[in-house]
C-alpha cells in the first residue's frame, strides 16, 4: 500500500492526499493557521484508528453470528504530563494520549461485549500505534 501526499494550494498546510485512488485534501484548522479545507493530520490518525476498530469489531461479531447492530467509536487526542499516567513507562515530559470510547449496540451478552472490547484492542492500526514503530525517512528518487 502506498499513499502519496503533495503540498497543494496557498500556504504551508493544504495538502492533497491520494490513498489507493481516493483523493482528498488535508489541512489545519483556521485557528492553527490553515484554511480548514480538510481534516487535520491528527484527525486522519484518529479516523484510521477508529475505522480499523469498528471494522475489526464488526468482522469478529459477524463471523460469530453475534447480534451486533452497530459500532460507534469516539476518539480524542491530547498531550498529558507523563507523571499523570500511572501505567506509562515514560515518567518525564509529556506524552500523547488517545482516548477511545466504544459504543456497541445490539442484544449482546456481557461476555460478548467483553470479548469485543478485547478484539478492539487487537485491530491492526491499534497494534501498530502501540508497538515499536520505525519510520524510514529517505530522499525519494
Amino acid at each position: 500500500m502506498t499513499v502519496v501526499v503533495r503540498g497543494a494550494g496557498d500556504g504551508p498546510f493544504p495538502t492533497e492526499v491520494d490513498a489507493s485512488g481516493h483523493r482528498f485534501t488535508a489541512d489545519e484548522p483556521v485557528d492553527a493557521g490553515g484554511g480548514n479545507t480538510g481534516p487535520a493530520p491528527y484527525d486522519l490518525l484518529l479516523a484510521a484508528l477508529g475505522a480499523c476498530t469498528a471494522m475489526t469489531v464488526r468482522l469478529y461479531a459477524g463471523r460469530r453470528g453475534w447480534p451486533l447492530q452497530g459500532v460507534t467509536v469516539t476518539l480524542d487526542h491530547d498531550r498529558i504530563h507523563a507523571q499523570d499516567c500511572a501505567d506509562c513507562m515514560t515518567k518525564e515530559g509529556r506524552l500523547d494520549r488517545i482516548s477511545l470510547a466504544l459504543q456497541l449496540t445490539g442484544d449482546l451478552t456481557p461476555d460478548q461485549r467483553g470479548q469485543l472490547l478485547e478484539v478492539a484492542r487487537r485491530c491492526p492500526v491499534h497494534r501498530t500505534l502501540t508497538s515499536e514503530l520505525v519510520v524510514d525517512l529517505k530522499p525519494a528518487g
